[in-house]
């Protein structure tokens, strides 16, 4: 079967988040996916993935949150996808930011680990996203945050 001429943006920290995004890459194997983490070792070994590695950073520390979002914002500039998809953490939201400010279609799946509320992340980047997905139906609102299933 052909692959689709549209590019897909797949993002993720490493641990759970890549976990679970990893869980979807059948989903996409019919289109050009450019996939970005933390951690390129983590559960990759046998898989042919156009894999780009970025800074681990958090808002304990504001500089290299500020690397990670200028690393993003190159990748987003130099793949320039149709859709951002991300399972989560700060990675996932400034490719959901910088996707949205290009033009892309963007998708928020927030982690399973949230069954109360969203993420942090998730609370940021749902304001930009054209779906936003929560693993929980509890914390789905029906309007912005949607159910549809987990993951795991």
């Amino acid at each position: 079967m052909r692959k689709s001429n549209k590019k897909l943006l797949a993002v993720a920290s490493a641990g759970g988040h890549w976990s679970q995004l990893f869980l979807l890459r059948k989903a996409f194997e019919h289109h050009e996916v450019h996939y970005i983490t933390t951690n390129i070792n983590h559960g990759v070994s046998g898989e042919n993935l156009q894999l780009n590695r970025v800074l681990d950073a958090d808002s304990s520390n504001k500089i290299k949150l500020l690397g990670l979002a200028l690393q993003i914002l190159c990748l987003v500039l130099w793949h320039r996808p149709h859709t951002v998809l991300s399972t989560g953490a700060a990675p996932g939201f400034f490719a959901i930011l910088f996707g949205k400010m290009i033009g892309a279609k963007t998708i928020w799946i927030d982690s399973m680990a949230n069954h109360k509320v969203m993420s942090v992340s998730g609370k940021l980047a749902y304001r930009f996203c054209d779906l936003c997905l929560t693993q929980w139906p509890n914390v789905a609102d029906g309007k912005k945050i949607h159910y549809s299933g987990s993951l795991l």
